[in-house]
């Protein structure tokens, strides 16, 4: 399972909030490339990068912030947060995204996302699916929509992405547990490969999303607050 640490970026800086409530910024560190490579250093490939001033925004806006972190290191980054028109796309992949994750613009034009799949691949485009009470949000988070998760993974599955990113926002950066039963239930309707993302609390949350099937799992807040030791994941990926 992959071991997936988050960096969301507003104005240039690390930082985190709880249930995506902007009022609850924390900044961790001024400097998200010196993030990125200590968890090189620890055996990490893979990072979640997400602009959310992009998302509050429509548009990217932290690329630079994107690129250095490419250039600075070898990590496999998705990237997500404003992507709303080919040429953000375009601007993102160019930073050194290896990925990008489509949410609000996934619900808000489809027929636009569908065309990305054809353009780019299933193996570059991520669909986010961020939800409260089972329901979709949009727009980091501040704009809800009808539409049922797994009905709304299945609508894009059928047009063949096979990666998707679930955070339930009742459980982000609140350091009380993943939503266990919302991820098998995604697992047991769609054939997608389900990275978790939200709530976990401690190393003991990363074996679970392994042992209920999980292809990778994200971690943001947990390692900020000492709850995980960088040397822990380093142990999991290390046996693995």
């Amino acid at each position: 399972m992959k071991i997936i640490p988050a960096i969301d970026i507003i104005d240039g800086k690390c930082v985190r909030l709880s249930k995506g409530d902007y009022n609850t910024q924390k900044i961790y560190n001024e400097n998200p490339l010196e993030v990125a490579k200590e968890f090189e250093d620890f055996g990490i490939q893979f990072l979640h990068v997400v602009d959310l001033d992009g998302a509050k925004s429509k548009h990217i806006v932290n690329q630079k912030v994107l690129e250095s972190i490419a250039t600075g290191t070898s990590l496999h980054i998705d990237f997500g947060g404003g992507l709303k028109t080919p040429e953000d796309i375009e601007i993102a992949f160019n930073a050194g995204a290896r990925q990008i994750t489509i949410g609000s613009i996934a619900v808000q034009d489809p027929d636009f996302c569908y065309r990305l799949i054809e353009k780019y691949g299933t193996e570059k485009i991520i669909l986010g699916a961020d939800c409260e009470n089972r329901k979709i949000k949009t727009s980091g988070w501040l704009e809800e929509s009808d539409k049922d998760v797994i009905d709304f993974i299945l609508q894009y599955r059928n047009r063949g992405i096979q990666q998707v990113i679930c955070t339930d926002i009742s459980k982000d950066g609140m350091l009380e547990g993943p939503s266990t039963e919302l991820y098998k239930d995604i697992l047991a309707n769609t054939s997608v490969q389900l990275v978790a993302s939200g709530g976990i609390s401690g190393i003991e949350d990363v074996y679970k999303m392994r042992e209920i099937g999980c292809e990778g799992t994200i971690i943001g807040k947990a390692i900020y607050e000492g709850k995980i030791d960088l040397r822990e994941l380093q142990k999991f990926i290390e046996n693995a």
